[in-house]
């Protein structure tokens, strides 16, 4: 087990955290964090685009012009790929499936890679609860300024209504469940907030 540090709403060290050696403690691995981050984007990818293959554009069949004689070069069909307005050579395809296969061991290694990096560059604090009283978010960023922390990403095991509400007009604030923190969030927000509770969780699916 390692210690990890416990703030208070002052943003002040008051105690500390028993936390899970495997995953907060795990060296970091460039390699696998970076496969898990591309299967995470890939996987969120949808196949959405579609193009024209030269069956499917709206030309004649018919041959342009004959095939000696003209000076020109040959040309069957004015659908030709290599004809401004023809069909693509391999078009783009709602079906196409842009999925990368992670193993769990793999990502469960990759998301301990990423927290125990956090906590080596002390951007990962631990906090017994965190609330707000109504659903303001002037009274969110004004907690948030309070305990110091910009760009930051909030975990908790059970998301409060009034946290949430508060955190909707806040683009450099994100608030997640323990089950919803994806690696691309993790890496991206400056500072990382992370319940007790949350803690508990995260360490049951992932340790």
């Amino acid at each position: 087990m390692m210690e990890l540090k416990l703030i208070d709403d002052n943003g002040q060290s008051s105690a500390s955290v028993s936390a899970s050696e495997t995953l907060f403690g795990r060296e970091y691995n460039e390699a696998l964090v970076h496969q898990v981050v591309t299967a995470y984007l890939a996987n969120a990818r949808s196949a959405n685009r579609a193009q024209k293959a030269r069956s499917d554009v709206a030309k004649s069949t018919r041959k342009p012009w004959r095939q000696k004689g003209t000076g020109r070069a040959r040309a069957g069909m004015a659908s030709s790929p290599l004809w401004r307005g023809g069909g693509k050579i391999f078009p783009n395809s709602p079906e196409e499936n842009f999925s990368h296969k992670v193993n769990r061991k793999m990502y469960r290694a990759g998301i301990g890679a990423i927290l125990s990096q956090l906590v080596r560059e002390n951007r990962l604090s631990v906090v017994d609860n965190f609330i707000v009283d109504a659903p303001k978010t002037k009274i969110l960023a004004q907690k948030l300024k309070d305990m110091g922390l910009d760009q930051v990403m909030i975990i908790t095991d059970n998301i409060d209504e009034n946290l949430y509400l508060s955190s909707r007009n806040l683009p450099l604030v994100k608030v997640v469940e323990a089950g919803y923190a994806d690696p691309v969030s993790l890496m991206r927000f400056a500072n990382v907030l992370i319940t007790r509770n949350a803690l508990v969780k995260m360490e049951e699916m992932l340790a």
